[in-house]
């Protein structure tokens, strides 16, 4: 009996380190989930940190997003930072799916376990109980017996001894059949409690025990199923996500792919090109006309080979001081060369031949010591229009001819959409004061004219700035036509070498500008200052995504498809238009509720001319 209890509480106790085990080993694994959660949610917040990081800041002007380059990289941040987003889903789904669930069942497994180890226990030491009960009663009976055959050798020995008396032996027989009848309870009594252990030994072994190891088997099976359950969960959340993840790689290749570096070199020409024309060939500068003279029909004498030789420090000082592309016209001081006072003598057959005076020659060389650069160098504009030049002029003089166009062309449009406010605004105080003299209880047709009075006057105002910037724009587009014709007669004619230089000493496109006169010369006195207009574009502070798309058939506004990337250019002044523009330089307003807006860190630093 005592090495069947034995067994029996040795097998109970590997049940009880059994299910300890499987207890430990969920909350272990639990605590593995744990740790690859932190493991994803550090990586995200360190993901999103890098693209924060790498972000354009709206008060920075740098890394403007105009480039394809630049696009695609705020583009693949984007998709980076939509990654990041996954690895969060995942850290999310495995907290609540995998480590929430075992820390759940872990706790209902250890109250599940403890109340079968307990029952167990209950069961064994009831067993114990009864096997104590009739162990007792056993030992009482055995005790009755002997004392029942000592009281029965008493009286044989009495009734045999001779000596003794009646009284003795009766007394004698009297213990015995009180001891017998002791004797013959406790047999009855052990007899019961035999019967009643057997009873619940059977009961305890061949029921009770086997329904306990049961339920911590399915206990053990069912903590078996549910770390099954949570491996295919954990895989589960990182292939819920795979997808998407494919999806933001995908992104990711598809901006390397909408890098075009032609694009980006027509931008950088864009944003750089000022509409200056290369300077033209050096002419010769005959110093040795006054020393070599001679008279021949209809011919110019051709000086010796040893008078051809000139200095060459002195030639080149003097064509540096001369030709300097940026040379500021100096004001004259005595009347230029004109075609009549080149032309003094003529042969006998009526042609005239050049007598070339040192008055002019003086005349030009004094110009060239005299005249001083308006503008040093382009190093100079490099650093900012309004370092050297001071505040910038009304008409955009101050700079180069396509920069001007641009800025009058911009200045133009704004002028145009306020006076369209300005229409829109009279058209409703003229409906109301109308409403006003049909219904005056509803208020003083007069108390609205100041405003209207007001109102045209802004309107005459802003049609008189619209005629002026015209105006100007006209001009500056004359004269850009014109030196595209000039540039094309230049390169018929570039071994002509009169005219390429002014009398004054600074550059000039014209061939025949030399020999008008004196009032031809001065009839545009900023011709070579337009040769510096030129308008920079307006910096992108971020783009924009086309949700819807959009015709633009109205004037000013830019057509767009759905899904189209533009750069914004002017944020939205509260009149529900943006202003975009595209990455071949098209400009035009969009409507701000057709688009995804993306405000970026935008470029900053001074206009870098080429």
């Amino acid at each position: 009996m005592s090495s069947t209890k034995d067994g029996e509480r040795d097998q109970f106790d590997n049940l009880d380190k059994h299910t300890q085990w499987g207890i430990d080993f969920l909350e272990r694994y639990a605590k593995f989930v744990k740790e690859r959660i932190e493991i994803e949610q550090n990586y995200a917040k360190q993901l999103r940190n890098l693209v924060k990081k790498y972000c354009p800041k709206r008060s920075s002007k740098e890394e403007e997003p105009r480039f394809t380059t630049c696009l695609a990289f705020f583009n693949i941040l984007n998709e980076l930072n939509d990654y990041a987003g996954q690895r969060e889903v995942v850290a999310e789904e495995m907290g609540h799916r995998v480590y929430g669930e075992l820390m759940r069942y872990s706790h209902d497994l250890k109250t599940e376990r403890k109340m079968h180890l307990q029952e167990g226990r209950k069961a064994q030491q009831y067993l114990d109980m009864c096997w104590k009960q009739m162990d007792n009663s056993k030992k009482k009976f055995e005790r009755e017996c002997r004392e029942a055959e000592k009281a029965q050798q008493s009286y044989e020995r009495l009734d045999n001894d001779t000596n003794a008396t009646k009284a003795d032996v009766e007394k004698a027989k009297q213990q015995l059949n009180l001891r017998t009848h002791m004797a013959d309870e406790n047999k009855n009594e052990y007899a019961a409690q035999l019967q009643n252990f057997n009873g619940e030994q059977h009961k305890h072994f061949y029921i009770v025990i086997p329904q306990i190891y049961k339920q911590l088997q399915e206990m053990d099976e069912r903590r078996t199923i549910k770390l099954s359950e949570c491996y295919k969960g954990f895989a589960d959340s990182e292939r819920k996500v795979i997808p998407i993840i494919s999806k933001c790689l995908e992104g990711m290749i598809l901006a390397a792919k909408s890098v075009d570096e032609r694009r980006d070199s027509q931008i950088v020409i864009d944003c750089f090109k000022s509409g200056f024309e290369p300077p033209g060939d050096f002419p010769f500068e005959d110093y040795s006309q006054n020393i070599y003279r001679t008279i021949s029909d209809g011919t110019i004498s051709t000086p010796k080979q040893e008078g051809m030789k000139i200095d060459s420090k002195t030639t080149v000082g003097k064509a540096k001081g001369k030709l300097w592309l940026f040379g500021k016209k100096p004001k004259p001081q005595s009347p230029p060369l004109t075609p009549t006072s080149l032309y003094t003598s003529s042969t006998p057959n009526g042609s005239q031949y050049p007598i070339f005076s040192i008055e002019p020659v003086h005349y030009c060389m004094s110009d060239i010591k005299t005249g001083k650069p308006r503008i040093p160098s382009f190093r100079s504009l490099k650093k900012g229009w309004s370092v050297k030049m001071g505040p910038a002029l009304e008409d955009f003089s101050h700079l180069p001819p396509e920069q001007r166009r641009k800025k009058l062309q911009q200045r133009i449009d704004e002028l145009n959409r306020e006076l369209q406010k300005e229409t829109d605004q009279k058209d409703a105080l003229i409906k109301m004061k109308d409403v006003y003299e049909k219904t005056p209880q509803m208020g003083d047709p007069g108390s609205l004219q100041p405003k209207l009075a007001e109102t045209m006057s802004n309107m005459d105002r802003l049609r008189m700035e619209i005629h002026k910037n015209e105006a100007w724009l006209s001009e500056v587009e004359g004269k850009v036509a014109a030196r595209g014709d000039r540039r094309h007669s230049s390169d018929i004619n570039h071994l002509v070498t009169q005219g390429r230089e002014s009398p004054e000493g600074s550059y000039t496109d014209d061939a025949n500008q030399e020999v008008r006169g004196p009032q031809q010369q001065h009839a545009h006195p900023n011709e070579f200052d337009d040769e510096f207009e030129d308008d920079d574009p307006l910096p992108a502070i971020g783009h924009c995504k086309a949700i819807y798309p959009f015709d633009g058939h109205n004037e000013g506004t830019l057509a767009m498809k759905e899904g189209e990337v533009l750069y914004v250019i002017e944020e939205d002044k509260g009149d529900g238009w943006t202003r975009a523009r595209r990455q071949n330089g098209e400009e035009g307003y969009v409507p701000t509720s057709y688009i995804d807006v993306t405000l970026e860190k935008s470029s900053k630093g001074a206009v870098t001319y080429i």
